[in-house]
C-alpha cells in the first residue's frame, strides 16, 4: 500500500505492522532515483510518502534535515532510520527485521 496523502496517526502510529515512511522532495533527485524501489516495496509492505515542502512541521518533529530520509515505525515508534538513498534490499531486510 502506497499512501501519499494519509492521516500520520491512523496509517503510522497506530499501525500494527512496521511502516516504511519515505520523506522526500520533488526537487530531489536522489528521491527520484528511489521511486522503483519504492513502489516495490509497497506491494509487500505498507509504505507512506511525506512532502517535506507540504509537511515541514512533521519533517521537523521527525528530525528530517536530509532526504531522503526513511523510516521505519512499528507501534508508534521509530525503530530504524536511514538517511539518503539507499539499496531496495536493504530496506526490505530492515522492514522484514520489525515484522
Amino acid at each position: 500500500m502506497l499512501l501519499e496523502e494519509f492521516n500520520w496517526k491512523r496509517e503510522v502510529v497506530e499501525s500494527s505492522g512496521p511502516v516504511l515512511v519515505d520523506f522526500w522532495a520533488p526537487w530531489c533527485g536522489p528521491c527520484r532515483s528511489m521511486e522503483p524501489a519504492i513502489a516495490a516495496l509497497a506491494r509487500d509492505w505498507k509504505v507512506c510518502k511525506v512532502n517535506i515542502d507540504r509537511n515541514q512541521d512533521l519533517a521537523a518533529r521527525c528530525r528530517v534535515s536530509v532526504v531522503p530520509t526513511f523510516l521505519i515505525l512499528k507501534g508508534g515508534r521509530v525503530v530504524a532510520r536511514r538517511e539518503g538513498a539507499a539499496p531496495e534490499e536493504e530496506l526490505r531486510a530492515e522492514l522484514l527485521r520489525w515484522q
